[in-house]
């Protein structure tokens, strides 16, 4: 082979290869995002046969059509022929059509029974949704020992900050690899890879939808009732989803972010986790005297974090719209007493919803004096845990 085949050759290969790589960059683009547990291989593999039979369907139907158009047109004398029934024909299109639906269908139906499937799993993972938050419980994992474990995962709240100033500069220094754009919280959910996980999904005010695109999971969580989904993470990393529901003001805000890691890791981040809620439980059911500058401390960083008390009232604690201001309020600035009630068991009617279950004695003892000698305010109170346990149980 002469030296200018070989270059004919090379430069042939190089741009087989170039269009290989952009149709697989074009297929990431626009496709279903890679998937990395077995239903969601077993999903796109569906969508892709079925894709192809469309494609397949269209090639046969406009090859037929432009065939047709261009062989028996007008100008080449062509006429039209006069018939009213085919029987034969008719039978075709009537079989062919049942024939491609009962091909998608079986491993279709496969698929669905292989998704409703949820024995057997290694770990559970109760999943509730909050306007506008996540919250984690680990139920069952290490033979019910850390049933105790669970946390809330808030988006960030520079993010949402950003987002509403519309400043792309600054969005853009937000939008890093380690630090997708409205796509980053203060808690991921730690999961381990090649276990069977089994989620309980429910809602704890309105209609919310756990949908992690990799897993081929998407659930609705509705308050008063438990969805079953489940998935075997195959590799570790990071992956994300979003709340698919719409769920009110700041649907757009409730980010799923997933970090899946090797099981000896897991083990290790929930050992870690299990003294962490130990030591929150002690400090939340202890008599201490807390000094007001640390519960204010803590209430600032609940209230713009864990809490997302910032979401309605605002950061600078205005309110705005159907959300009323805290600066300066009768609740925030008025009786300690019905503050408590306020944010322990919500307003009935009103989207102020009851963070009772959602924090501890702390924290809502730390939320509620920041509101308290925030922006003004200034009552000096400083509202202790054993002051919440004693409203949780007043009438």
């Amino acid at each position: 082979m002469s030296v200018s085949n070989y270059k004919k050759t090379a430069r042939r290969l190089l741009g087989a290869a170039l269009l290989l790589g952009s149709g697989q960059a074009l297929a990431e683009r626009f496709n279903f995002q890679p998937p990395v547990t077995p239903v969601a291989h077993d999903i796109y593999g569906l969508h892709m046969m079925t894709f192809w039979i469309c494609v397949a369907i269209a090639i046969v139907v406009f090859g037929a059509m432009f065939y047709s158009i261009f062989k028996h047109r007008k100008s080449q004398g062509a006429v039209a022929a006069n018939f009213h029934e085919n029987t034969k024909l008719e039978v075709l299109w009537t079989i062919v059509p049942f024939v491609i639906l009962v091909v998608v269908a079986i491993p279709a139906t496969k698929t669905l029974l292989y998704l409703e499937n949820t024995s057997d799993a290694a770990l559970t993972v109760k999943v509730t949704g909050i306007q506008w938050k996540w919250k984690y419980e680990y139920v069952d994992h290490d033979n019910n020992d850390a049933n105790n474990v669970s946390f809330i995962s808030t988006i960030l709240p520079d993010q949402i900050a950003a987002s509403s100033s519309g400043n792309s500069a600054r969005i853009d220094k937000l939008n890093t690899p380690e630090h997708p754009y409205l796509l980053t919280v203060d808690h991921d959910l730690v999961l381990p890879i090649n276990e069977r996980i089994r989620f309980l999904v429910t809602g704890n005010d309105v209609i919310h939808s756990f949908f992690i695109p990799q897993f081929g999971i998407k659930k609705d969580a509705i308050p008063g009732y438990v969805n079953e989904t489940w998935a075997e993470i195959q590799k570790p990393g990071v992956y994300y989803g979003q709340c698919a529901e719409l769920c009110g003001k700041d649907h757009a805000f409730m980010p799923i972010v997933v970090r899946a890691v090797s099981k000896a890791d897991f083990a290790a981040w929930m050992t870690k986790k299990k003294a962490e809620a130990v030591k929150a439980a002690e400090e939340a059911s202890s008599n201490k005297v807390w000094k007001l500058a640390d519960l204010i401390k803590k209430g600032n960083e609940i209230y713009h974090g864990k809490g997302g008390c910032f979401g309605c009232h605002g950061a600078n604690g205005l309110g705005g719209g159907p959300f009323p201001a805290l600066k300066g309020s009768k609740v925030a600035t008025g009786p300690v007493a019905k503050h408590l009630h306020t944010v322990i068991f919500g307003v009935a009617g009103t989207p102020m919803q009851a963070f009772g279950k959602q924090l501890n004695n702390l924290e809502l003892a730390a939320v509620i004096t920041y509101e308290r000698n925030a922006w003004g305010n200034n009552t000096g109170d400083a509202v202790q845990p054993k002051d919440v346990a004693a409203a949780r149980k007043a009438p």
